[in-house]
């Protein structure tokens, strides 16, 4: 399939007007997308399109990429392909849904029902199958972000307060009881992981896929000496990073008890 085929009329790419009142909702606010897809051409000009009807976009060129990417909470809505290197466009919607419920908005040359209800039973918002008309592309991801604006103001979570542990993810600051905790890049990412997943454990690849977007490798503890480095900083709230035997790392929404 060609690049611009994939838009089913390629010429409404360089038409502005048809979205000009749609435009204007979100001029002040943008909603953030995610593009997964592997076909860098096609990116650059759906990103492009998007970027002129007011949206902000993100592009991933791979599934693994994409699942950190998305998984990190700095997005409104996905945009995914079903055929990607690596972890393919199902994986990836499985895996995402374990962790987050961002809306995903499927885009496939793979038009079957089969694959539109396998999509849409696995956890996709809608489904939308190339060749595509921008003007439905727009449409469909206005809808999308109406029908959860709760949920994606709720994503957004600007500040991170549980247990004593305060996370400001727009200044990227983080105090305990009041007091300012001073941390490195890489500790700072992985406690705002660990927070944002507060009662789930969260495995040392997970952590170093969507720290680095990359796995871990085998004999790399690079992320058990940020954790204890983390611990040490929040003093006695750093008992609230537990280590799940086999699963990684825990972030507790209350704080441990103790026998006295």
């Amino acid at each position: 399939m060609g690049v611009r085929h994939a838009f089913a009329d390629s010429d409404a790419l360089n038409l502005l007007s048809p979205f000009d009142s749609v435009s204007s909702n979100v001029a002040h606010t943008p909603a953030s997308l995610l593009l997964i897809d592997d076909d860098r051409q096609l990116c650059s000009l759906m990103r492009d399109f998007l970027m002129q009807q007011g949206f902000a976009v993100a592009i991933a060129y791979d599934g693994l990429t994409g699942l950190a990417m998305a998984s990190g909470g700095s997005h409104d809505l996905v945009l995914l392909d079903v055929v990607l290197p690596g972890l393919g466009g199902f994986s990836v919607l499985d895996e995402l849904r374990r962790v987050s419920d961002i809306p995903v908005l499927m885009l496939t040359a793979r038009g079957e029902p089969s694959d539109r209800v396998f999509g849409l039973s696995a956890g996709a918002d809608d489904y939308l199958a190339k060749p595509f008309d921008p003007a439905e592309l727009v449409a469909r991801v206005h809808a999308i972000l109406r029908r959860s604006p709760e949920m994606a103001r709720s994503r957004k979570m600007p500040v991170l307060d549980i247990a004593g542990v305060c996370l400001d993810t727009a200044a990227r600051l983080v105090s305990v009881a009041g007091s300012p905790v001073d941390l490195t890049s890489a500790e700072y990412g992985i406690l705002e992981i660990l927070m944002r997943a507060a009662g789930r454990p969260v495995s040392r690849d997970e952590i170093s896929v969507r720290l680095n977007q990359r796995e871990a490798a085998a004999p790399d503890r690079a992320v058990d000496v940020h954790v204890s480095r983390i611990r040490h900083k929040l003093g006695s709230k750093g008992a609230l990073i537990q280590t799940v035997r086999g699963a990684g790392y825990l972030f507790a929404r209350d704080a441990p008890e103790f026998a006295s």
